[in-house]
């Protein structure tokens, strides 16, 4: 039996903890016109350097997929268990979101967009797993000197997709295997970690660094822009922002690197981090009822967010494991959390 590698479930806990510390915190950016500048500056900060917490989750699936040698058919199993995720939790956003919410929805949209924006993140994940098993193929068969012209290409791609569409245009033809997103590239970059990471020569503090300047420079960037427009500017926020790539693989590293790899917990730690990330994806589906039943009663400025952000966060959080843990208990809560 594989030992679990517990700096990849450190890294599991603090991103869906910092997912939920995003939405949490947009709803008081995007309310930027009517909060003070330190409510806004308190919120950008959190929000930013959680915004590592999308890339890891691709890396993390990169690090402990890509280099598996499985049957087709354990794979066809974990894409359908994607896609009844998906059915299940758009069903339940439909409902939510046109008789509660009072938001339409065309449920003839459903292939093209998400019946809750959160979700889009399986939309992502459904296509990169539909091609998996040739993606492992494909990485099994590459020597050092590929997997470096694969990075250098991937990188090359993703700064040529930012920069065209901050400039409002798109290539004629997506990069074959990276697409028309990042998000496929960053689950190579983890494989390519995992399988590195013994010759990944910079010290902790280098990492951290590098980690400090690039998220500085975007809360920087980000309230500069802000500022200058009167409205909260998101674009440096974007996951294909080449200062987002750099914080969330900073991250990734940094995290991957503690203890040499081998972090060492006791029991009864490694048991609440086992419960608390066999909940992770359930907390991260269910967690936006909450989150936006807060939204219908309490408008940004009812709570000032220097209590708000930290408050709501943990509520949400504390309330969302309690609903997915005894969901799991169900005959078939494991199915769809």
């Amino acid at each position: 039996m594989k030992t679990k590698n517990y700096n990849m479930e450190l890294i599991r806990t603090t991103s869906f903890v910092m997912v939920i510390l995003i939405h949490v915190t947009n709803y008081y950016c995007r309310a930027y016109v009517d909060i003070s500048r330190g409510e806004y500056l308190f919120s950008l900060i959190l929000d930013t350097v959680s915004r590592v917490s999308v890339p890891c989750f691709f890396m993390l699936s990169g690090a402990l997929l890509l280099g598996r040698t499985e049957r087709l058919r354990k794979n066809g199993e974990r894409l359908l268990r994607f896609l009844l995720v998906l059915v299940f939790w758009s069903i339940i956003y439909y409902f939510f979101n046109v008789y509660y919410m009072d938001t339409p929805y065309d449920l003839r949209s459903i292939f093209f967009e998400p019946t809750e924006p959160h979700l889009w993140y399986l939309y992502a994940t459904i296509p990169i797993y539909m091609v998996l098993p040739f993606f492992q193929i494909m990485c099994r068969g590459m020597s050092a000197n590929m997997d470096k012209a694969f990075l250098l290409m991937g990188s090359a791609s993703a700064l040529f997709l930012y920069f065209s569409s901050l400039l409002h245009e798109e290539a004629y033809y997506d990069v074959p295997i990276i697409g028309d997103k990042v998000y496929t590239f960053y689950f190579f970059i983890g494989y390519f970690v995992c399988k590195y990471r013994d010759k990944i020569k910079r010290s902790i503090w280098q990492i951290v660094f590098i980690f400090l300047a690039s998220t500085s420079l975007n809360i920087v960037l980000t309230a500069w822009m802000t500022f200058r427009r009167g409205d909260h500017y998101e674009r440096f926020l974007e996951y294909g922002c080449p200062l987002v790539i750099i914080s969330g693989v900073s991250f990734f590293v940094l995290l991957m690197q503690i203890a040499n790899g081998q972090i060492q917990l006791k029991v009864h730690t490694r048991k609440w981090i086992d419960r608390w990330c066999s909940c992770s994806f359930g907390i991260y589906l269910i967690h936006i009822l909450f989150l936006d039943n807060y939204k219908k009663f309490v408008d940004p400025t009812d709570i000032s967010a220097w209590i708000a952000v930290p408050v709501l966060t943990i509520a949400i959080l504390a309330a969302s494991f309690v609903c997915v843990y005894f969901i799991r208990k169900l005959s078939f809560g494991k199915y769809i959390s």
